[in-house]
């Protein structure tokens, strides 16, 4: 076991959760940043119940992406712990719009700019080879870039489309930090996973659950993606269900649109890369 931790956003879900019990299986220290300490703490017991798990290293600190106070003060409760990877996992597809208490769409804080300021707060804790992953979505490609993310209000609202373009927005950023940063930075797109991120809270959805969610992935297998970036010591690679593959060269073309972007997001956050 190092002396390292790595960081788990979102780890009370179902892709969170199956993510920290193989990390600690691998006998990984990890940090689950969670909003809801008390569904963490759940969680947590449900991953150490496991066979050979009881002294694992696994510890709860609470995180809101709603909130870049709240992003501020996990960073900064971390002290100079040493950090060997981060994995953006944490991610919402609210049916309306609603605004977070900092002003912003919550798609767009909690899937964009919260994970963006926490990469950037975390610098100094990020270890030589600190790998930090961005979970992505397939969504990524059927939307443009969207330069005026951070400003739109609710008659653009959409709740697969704005979702999908806080997800892209992610990654170019992304790539961008990396780039000015040398920080490694890629990115897992799970595919289709069967968790609540899938229901709509629509009238059809009992229905898709009988018909789609069945064929979906479990979150075991869904998490596999983040686990082989996380282990890859490259950078600005896509990870799949089918492994590693080049980004599309549509995401390179849009490089001026992701300083921009980034350059936005840091302002809303109140931080100079």
């Amino acid at each position: 076991m190092t002396d390292s931790y790595i960081i788990v956003t979102g780890a009370s879900g179902s892709m969170g959760k199956a993510a920290c019990r193989n990390l600690v299986r691998k006998g990984e220290k990890v940090i689950m940043a969670c909003r809801s300490v008390e569904k963490a703490e759940k969680a947590r017991e449900e991953i150490l119940a496991g066979e050979g798990l009881g002294d694992a290293c696994l510890e709860i600190k609470p995180l809101d992406l709603c909130s870049f106070a709240s992003v501020r003060a996990f960073a900064s409760a971390l002290g100079d712990t040493k950090v060997k990877a981060l994995f953006n996992n944490a991610g919402t597809m609210p049916r309306r719009y609603g605004l977070t208490s900092d002003g912003y769409e919550r798609a767009c804080q909690v899937n964009f700019l919260s994970p963006l300021l926490l990469s950037a707060l975390l610098k100094g804790n990020l270890t030589p080879e600190a790998q930090i992953v961005n979970m992505v979505s397939l969504t990524c490609r059927l939307v443009g870039t969207d330069t005026l993310l951070t400003e739109r209000g609710g008659k653009d609202y959409g709740q697969l489309s704005t979702y999908a373009r806080t997800k892209r927005a992610l990654l170019l950023c992304g790539l961008e930090f990396s780039a000015r940063s040398g920080i490694r930075v890629n990115f897992s797109d799970p595919g289709i996973v069967n968790s609540s991120m899938i229901s709509l809270d629509r009238w059809f959805d009992p229905l898709a659950d009988v018909l789609f969610r069945p064929f979906c992935k479990s979150p075991e297998k869904g998490v596999q993606s983040a686990l082989l970036a996380l282990n890859y010591n490259g950078s600005g690679k896509l990870f799949t269900s089918s492994g590693m593959k080049d980004l599309p060269r549509s995401y390179s073309r849009d490089k001026d649109k992701a300083a921009l972007l980034l350059d936005k997001a840091m302002e809303c956050a109140g931080f100079s890369l």
